[in-house]
């Protein structure tokens, strides 16, 4: 039964999971008018749970793939925009997945997952099974918020970490928002570029050139979503893009669209990643 107004709601998942999981986000929208949602790329690997219709993927990330849909579905790295029809009404739950746990928590890695989208259910996880109607059966987000915890903590099992050097180097990435050399990563870890490359595609899913041309751009996007007045090429310079042109050229490859179309078609319907509002 849809609510009665939009609400958004985000908690951190129950601290044993916070080096798998980085946050739960529940959102309920009325009246959207934007038929097609770009799901952009991002560090996570993301997991979708609607409370409402299944969700349908209409363009996938890969060229070639074809279009999926389901009450819950796994989106790997991407360096591409998916698709996603949207409705009048829609709700369901966002969740933000550490690329290095993802073999913990799905029994997949991040690389067999990498541009791929694919139905939760696909994975073969009894448990993980359960969680799309128990999260549509829920009274609110704490306790769907709830259900996440313990299904999540339910299908945690003991893998072999990815190397510590992969890790830092992971982190490194994230801090520096893409803004920083592949070489200097390779040398800084004692690795031949060629070497750091292949270990760290294995463990993240993309290569680490990808990974930084995501990072700025999440970086880019995360400021866009600030509202207000942006000036592009200030953003673009701040973000580690050569120019403005750089910037556009870079939107255009991963989200399928300049900044400013995507600030006019997409921003009024987001919520600013900084505001961390309660759960009910």
């Amino acid at each position: 039964m849809p609510e009665e107004t939009d609400a958004w709601a985000t908690r951190e998942p129950h601290p044993v999971l916070r080096p798998l999981v980085a946050r739960y986000i529940g959102y309920t929208q009325h009246n959207v008018t934007l038929d097609v949602h770009r799901g952009l790329p991002s560090r996570h690997v993301t997991l979708i749970v609607s409370l409402d219709r299944p969700i349908r993927v209409t363009g996938m990330p890969l060229p070639g793939e074809s279009p999926v849909s389901a009450q819950a579905l796994i989106g790997g790295l991407h360096s591409g925009p998916a698709l996603i029809a949207q409705d009048r009404f829609q709700s369901g739950l966002h969740v933000e997945l550490n690329p290095l746990g993802a073999k913990a928590l799905l029994g997949v890695s991040s690389a067999e997952l990498s541009g791929c989208v694919v139905g939760l259910e696909d994975l073969g996880s009894p448990r993980l099974a359960t969680l799309a109607p128990r999260l549509v059966d829920a009274a609110g987000w704490s306790e769907r918020f709830a259900i996440l915890d313990e299904v999540l903590a339910a299908v945690v099992c003991e893998t072999a970490g990815p190397p510590p050097e992969v890790d830092w180097a992971w982190q490194r990435m994230i801090r520096a928002g893409g803004r920083i050399r592949v070489a200097s990563l390779a040398d800084e870890v004692g690795w031949s570029r060629r070497h750091f490359g292949e270990r760290f595609r294995a463990e993240v899913g993309i290569s680490p050139k990808q990974a930084a041309r995501v990072l700025r751009f999440e970086r880019a996007g995360t400021l866009l979503r600030q509202g207000g007045r942006v000036d592009l090429a200030a953003l673009a310079v701040g973000c580690g893009y050569y120019d403005q042109a750089h910037l556009t050229n870079e939107w255009r490859a991963l989200a399928g669209c300049p900044p400013s179309v995507w600030i006019a078609e997409e921003l009024p319907f987001l919520q600013d990643e900084g505001a961390v509002p309660g759960s009910s």
